[in-house]
């Protein structure tokens, strides 16, 4: 298949700006795109996307001082089966690991259940970056890997609100940072996917803060 570009990021990140509103904190930096195995800001980018790229949007928006932090990673036109499986595999997981996201639960589990997902499909998940607390800042206590052991870690607590985003690749889950201190690939070069969602603990379900529609329908 021809890879050729289709569509501007610069283009994308207006759109997406457009859409999220003018009364939020939205910065043109809030937006992130990965192509295929690379990651870099919007404000920094401005070439095309390719056909059957995968591509990661992660999108943050600060609102009466609270922040939301979410990712996805969508497929442009046609892409390989192996990679359209790692796009459901790494949704799948975010899934598995939001249902036993409620008080009570141990941090470990929540990590296991990424991992579990990921082995179990024969993909491997990044160890170098991890989900987050988050609330009045991006980034917050308590850090959150996607692997680890059930039954081990903090339980949660009601009121907590968690960033859960697995990151999975579809090669060896070794990444590196570029020289230029901010892009970081995969080590093996192959594709890489990321979905995160924003998630409120309480006694009962869980609350999807960023919710939307699922991305991959299979």
């Amino acid at each position: 298949m021809k890879r050729r570009p289709i569509s501007c990021k610069r283009r994308t990140s207006r759109v997406l700006s457009s859409v999220i509103g003018s009364g939020t904190g939205f910065s043109p930096g809030t937006f992130a795109f990965r192509s295929m195995t690379k990651l870099y800001t919007a404000s920094r980018a401005s070439a095309g996307f390719n056909t059957a790229d995968i591509v990661k949007l992660d999108i943050g928006v600060i609102e009466d001082g609270w922040v939301g932090d979410t990712a996805t990673t969508v497929p442009v036109g046609m892409v390989e089966e192996r990679i359209d499986q790692l796009l459901r595999v790494t949704e799948t997981a975010l899934e598995r690991a939001i249902r036993i996201a409620r008080e009570g639960t141990r941090l470990g589990d929540i990590c296991a259940e990424i991992e579990d997902e990921a082995r179990r499909n024969r993909f491997s998940v990044v160890r170098e970056f991890v989900g987050h607390g988050v609330g009045r800042k991006l980034h917050e206590e308590p850090q959150i890997p996607n692997y680890g052991k059930r039954g081990s870690g903090p339980k949660l607590k009601a009121g907590m609100t968690l960033a859960i985003e697995p990151m999975i690749n579809s090669g060896i889950a070794a990444v590196r940072l570029l020289d230029d201190g901010w892009t970081v690939r995969t080590a093996d070069g192959m594709p890489s996917a990321h979905f995160e969602h924003t998630v409120l603990i309480t006694k009962d379900e869980p609350e999807i803060l960023t919710w939307r529609a699922k991305t991959q329908l299979k």
